[in-house]
């Protein structure tokens, strides 16, 4: 599979900033599934969507959080390169799964394009 037909998905509880995303990360090529809690996207993983990308918020409403969800996402579909933002909480890069770097909010959807494409082209290298 090529970077250009990477399967990604967004999870971030507020609607607008999902959206939005969703749709640039279409533009650029990417297939994309999206959900609104930790558990939704677990659902979604279950699911066997060939997920090779999660771009996960920290800070939602459910019984997970975003690092917990990535922490789950990395130990039992290790392969799945994953990004984490917040707008409203830093993380120590000891807090981040391996491999798994932070953006904050606001960030350049160019940058979050750039930073899928590479991770996972070193998660199927």
């Amino acid at each position: 599979m090529t970077t250009d037909m990477l399967s990604v998905l967004v999870v971030e509880d507020e609607a607008l900033i999902r959206m939005s995303l969703v749709a640039d990360l279409e533009d650029a090529g990417f297939r994309v599934f999206e959900a609104c809690t930790a558990d939704q996207a677990l659902d979604i993983f279950n699911l066997d969507q060939g997920i090779e990308a999660l771009f996960t918020d920290i800070d939602m409403p459910g019984s997970l959080d975003g690092l917990q969800l990535a922490r789950i996402v990395r130990k039992t579909w290790p392969h799945v390169a994953i990004i984490l933002t917040s707008g409203h909480l830093k993380v120590g890069k000891g807090d981040l799964p391996v491999d798994a770097p932070f953006l904050s909010k606001p960030y350049d959807v160019g940058c979050v394009v750039n930073h899928i494409r590479e991770l996972a082209r070193r998660q199927l290298s």
